[in-house]
């Protein structure tokens, strides 16, 4: 009998070997990175949390999307030896396009040890030089049932800025988050430290909170069949860097606004609150918008600041997909796909009684004939993959989820990288 005791509990202890091993041969990776974002409501700045230094110190940044990089107020010191300078000489100051190139200079105004480049607050345009660091940096990984573990990247590339950079960010906030396509912002960089994920991040964005999503996304099965795609192009009038699409026409309630202009570029941008038009575009849209607005029975009022179109909000439902006004739709590569702005992405309530066009004028002079604001993105998601240049986007509006459902940091447990 004793042998037999014997034997079971070799062969259970054997059993349990076996299993860790096919588990340690076949691990479950992880399916995305996770970063919360929030929305301020004084700034209406979007503001995602990260973790940096050897201690994993919360800090906010205003998400730039267009932001080569990552940069942090030089204030911020880790309280251990984690952070680093970068050489002027060496291959990550030669990856990081240095405003003073990649060698030894002489001259004793220039420090030579230091690998100098041009940050800017893309809100208050001031721009600065700023030092070239490396640091710890922490994310949360969500496996495709929920998030929970953490992990860190020993060597993440950001700029150590000048506090003065800091005029006209949101209280709390220590620097801009940059997801632009170059070789040391956020999804770049997570990227090459992380060789399981794809070059390509999500956003999601809400009125209160939502997340950015570096690899894939926990809505992917929930958008697999609405989500559409179009090209992000550059920008064909300058050397101005940042995710751009070709919009081919403007329709207001299905009709066709008649433009001069031929295909406009619009920009997609998490720093401007709404979306701005070049003066000649936004005079015929409001126009059209306005018809079409009377012809649905809402009364003009006189506007609100900043918003140049108002009208009154009694007797107004507001349901999920917002109040019933014209339907705004940008078409793009073909008439079958198109980013449609509803009530909820369209019209902000000012007060009670008034609510505006969340759509403004963007000068004579704009930069870009459309710049698509951070309120018309709210409860979308959209794809951006760098490999393929690929602009993936759907609305989650109608859907079980919207962005501000997501839960991310319900875990602080922590795997080194």
């Amino acid at each position: 009998m004793a042998s037999s005791i014997q034997f079971l509990i070799a062969f259970q202890l054997l059993f349990l070997v076996f299993i860790a091993a096919s588990l340690s041969h076949n691990p479950t990776l992880p399916k995305a990175a996770i970063f919360p974002v929030s929305k301020d409501p004084s700034t209406h700045q979007y503001v995602a949390q990260v973790f940096m230094s050897e201690n994993l110190t919360p800090i906010n940044l205003v998400v730039d999307l267009n932001g080569p990089f990552v940069w942090v107020d030089s204030r911020f010191r880790s309280d251990s030896a984690s952070q680093k300078p970068i050489s002027s000489f060496s291959l990550k100051c030669s990856m990081a396009k240095p405003i003073k190139g990649c060698y030894k200079p002489s001259g004793p105004e220039y420090n030579s040890k230091t690998c100098t480049l041009q940050a800017e607050n893309t809100i208050s345009r001031i721009s600065t030089s700023a030092d070239l660091n490396e640091d710890v940096m922490a994310m949360e990984f969500w496996d495709g049932i929920g998030s929970g573990s953490f992990a860190k990247s020993e060597n993440f590339l950001f700029l150590s800025a000048p506090n003065l950079l800091l005029k006209s960010l949101a209280n709390d906030v220590k620097g801009m988050l940059g997801l632009g396509n170059s070789r040391i912002s956020l999804p770049s960089q997570f990227s090459t430290a992380f060789g399981f994920f794809n070059r390509k991040f999500s956003l999601c964005l809400s009125q209160s909170k939502g997340a950015i999503f570096l690899g894939g996304s926990p809505f992917e099965s929930q958008i697999s069949s609405s989500m559409m795609s179009t090209p992000l192009i550059s920008k064909k009038s300058s050397l101005q860097k940042g995710y751009y699409l070709d919009v081919s026409s403007i329709k207001i309630s299905g009709k066709k606004l008649s433009l001069k202009k031929g295909v406009l570029e619009a920009k997609i941008s998490t720093i401007v609150p709404y979306t701005l038009m070049e003066s000649k575009i936004y005079g015929a849209f409001v126009e059209s918008f306005v018809k079409e607005a009377t012809s649905l029975n809402l009364t003009l009022v006189p506007p609100v600041s900043p918003f140049e179109v108002c009208f009154s909000s009694k007797g107004v439902e507001n349901p999920r997909l917002g109040p019933n006004v014209p339907t705004i739709d940008l078409v793009l590569q073909s008439e079958m796909v198109k980013f449609r702005i509803l009530g909820r992405n369209s019209m902000v309530f000012v007060n009670d009684e008034v609510m505006c066009l969340g759509i403004l004028d963007g000068g004579l002079n704009a930069k870009d004939s459309i710049t698509i604001g951070g309120f018309q993105m709210e409860d979308y998601l959209l794809e951006f993959n760098l490999g393929n240049s690929m602009l993936g986007f759907s609305s989650l509006l109608m859907g079980e989820k919207k962005c501000s459902d997501f839960e991310a940091y319900s875990s602080s447990s922590s795997a080194e990288v």
